[in-house]
């Protein structure tokens, strides 16, 4: 196997940075430093900061798309695939904790500074609606799939800022179960009786 490119080293490097320390406080100077880089030949690769935010959302969308997929795959069920949108917030509890969503805090980030990013960057959130939507569709909530959807994304979000808040795994566990009997509650056939934890 290869080694990553250059370029793609820049991307990761600051796909990480603008998580742990947001989009505006990370420097070409910062990027360069973790790629072990000279500024010249950063500039090679791109010019302005923006250039990079725009390829760091197209990395995350890409890696969305994948997760998404995936899951698709692995779980036949919908309510299954459900369970791992849910589940995501054990799965990345310690990030969480330390930096929250990696999708909320940019979109949030990018709307406070009225950056024209903030409309690529949501299509994340957009990405999530219309497969939660679509599951829920599939699971025989037809009517309401986009208003159930959007409320499961919602509490997603409410669950992570509220965990980088007050560092509380145990708060964590408690709503991902609340959420696992909403879910229950909310399709024809509950079936998260039958799944195991992760």
């Amino acid at each position: 196997m290869s080694a990553p490119s250059t370029r793609s080293q820049i991307i990761e490097a600051a796909d990480d940075l603008f998580y742990r320390q947001g989009f505006e406080h990370t420097s070409f100077a910062h990027i360069a430093d973790v790629v072990g880089i000279s500024r010249g030949n950063f500039y090679h690769h791109f010019k302005t900061k923006d250039e990079i935010l725009d390829a760091v959302i197209g990395l995350r969308v890409a890696r969305t798309e994948a997760m998404l997929t995936l899951w698709e795959n692995q779980w036949a069920m919908p309510a299954e695939r459900i369970l791992s949108f849910i589940r995501i917030l054990i799965a990345n509890q310690t990030p969480i904790m330390a930096h929250g969503c990696p999708v909320g805090s940019l979109c949030s980030e990018l709307s406070k500074l009225a950056h024209p990013a903030l409309v690529p960057a949501s299509e994340l959130f957009t990405l999530f609606r219309v497969w939660l939507a679509r599951q829920f569709e599939q699971a025989g909530r037809g009517a309401d799939a986009g208003a159930l959807a959007m409320h499961l994304l919602a509490r997603s979000q409410g669950v992570a800022v509220l965990a980088q808040t007050f560092h509380d795994a145990a708060f964590v566990q408690s709503e991902v179960a609340q959420m696992e009997e909403w879910l229950d509650s909310v399709l024809p056939q509950p079936v998260t009786a039958e799944i195991p934890r992760v």
